[in-house]
């Protein structure tokens, strides 16, 4: 009884092939041709301008007010940028301006800047400071 399961089943692979059809052969490809020889480029032309739309023009982005408000410096900072009211973001213009005239950035690491006597006061008595934590720093000085 084992033989004939075993011949069943290496007759039923054998069925399935002789029933599945025989592959047909691929066509075959034309013979690739060979490129034809470049012809010299011709010069290119400008693109044509776009006739401008005058009734859709954009709009200059204004700068948020909040930005703009000028704020007093302490005296610790008035030193380095002035006594006058200057909005947050010309303060730290001021400042950086300060900061490359002295030379006062770290030359291995340019994110740190190494302050003299007035910037230490500025900075908390700190000697070294991240240029990231500089701007938290001076906040502390502006109102």
């Amino acid at each position: 009884m084992a033989a004939a399961k075993k011949s069943a089943k290496k007759a039923a692979p054998k069925k399935a092939a002789k029933k599945a059809a025989p592959k047909k052969a691929a066509p075959k490809k034309a013979a690739a041709k060979k490129a034809p020889a470049k012809k010299a480029a011709a010069p290119k032309k400008a693109p044509a301008k776009k006739a401008a739309k005058p009734a859709k023009k954009a709009a200059k982005r204004a700068p948020n007010p909040a930005f703009m408000k000028p704020l007093t410096p302490s005296a610790e900072l008035a030193a380095i940028v002035g006594e006058k009211g200057l909005p947050r973001t010309e303060v730290v213009k001021k400042l950086w301006a300060y900061i490359k005239k002295h030379g006062l950035q770290d030359q291995k690491n340019k994110r740190q800047i190494n302050a003299d006597d007035k910037l230490k006061k500025v900075f908390g008595g700190k000697s070294s400071v991240s240029m990231f934590d500089m701007t938290k720093l001076v906040s502390k000085h502006l109102s």
